[in-house]
């Protein structure tokens, strides 16, 4: 469902996933959506007719967060299955399957040039991934337990990642030197950049 922000009405109801939604990412241009869902699939919407385009399967479990990149050119798509995707989004098709974590990949987050895409994952440690090679270039081990969640600085130098530790730790891209730590009372859940659509 998608909702008017102003106002808060639905103004439109996108119908065809068969199990869970599980993520949701509108890409930078507002005109494409982005669902993810426990039926291991992910569906590509036109928001203006609210079809949906193109229905995309590869991954074997799961999936837990979708994201497009800030051109527009690239979605990244994570999983149970242990591993993170990037589509193209104009032919939908696997361009990347990125393979190094040994449990859930959870959150993922692209740097804002979109030549890095960073991994959270169940098995505490968060991966730093170039978009091109598909090579891990850093892992960061910094939380003792699940990183729930992963978001880039805008000048993508820093990395905030949030784990059941409940502890949010900031992070140098470059070192992968932890510089900062902040404790909760709570678990951390979701970190954003910035503020996006309401859905």
């Amino acid at each position: 469902m998608t909702t008017d922000s102003e106002f808060g009405k639905c103004i439109k109801v996108l119908e065809g996933h068969k199990s869970s939604i599980t993520s949701v990412a509108f890409s930078s241009g507002g005109k494409t959506l982005a669902t993810g869902s426990t039926g291991n699939t992910i569906k590509i919407w036109d928001i203006q007719t609210g079809q949906c385009i193109k229905t995309l399967e590869g991954h074997t479990n799961t999936v837990r967060a979708v994201i497009f990149s800030s051109d527009g050119q690239t979605l990244a798509t994570c999983s149970n299955d242990k591993t993170a995707k990037l589509w193209n989004v104009h032919t939908r098709q696997c361009i990347q399957t990125l393979q190094g974590h040994t449990d859930w990949v959870r959150s993922i987050s692209f740097s804002s040039d979109g030549k890095t895409l960073a991994t959270g994952s169940d098995d505490s440690t968060s991966k730093l991934w170039d978009i091109q090679t598909g090579q891990c270039i850093k892992t960061l081990e910094h939380h003792g337990r699940w990183f729930r969640s992963v978001t880039f600085s805008p000048d993508g130098k820093t990395l905030a990642t949030g784990s059941d530790d409940n502890t949010i730790k900031i992070s140098d891209t470059r070192t992968g030197t932890e510089r900062q730590k902040m404790e909760l009372q709570a678990q951390s859940g979701v970190l954003h950049r910035h503020l996006g659509f309401c859905i």
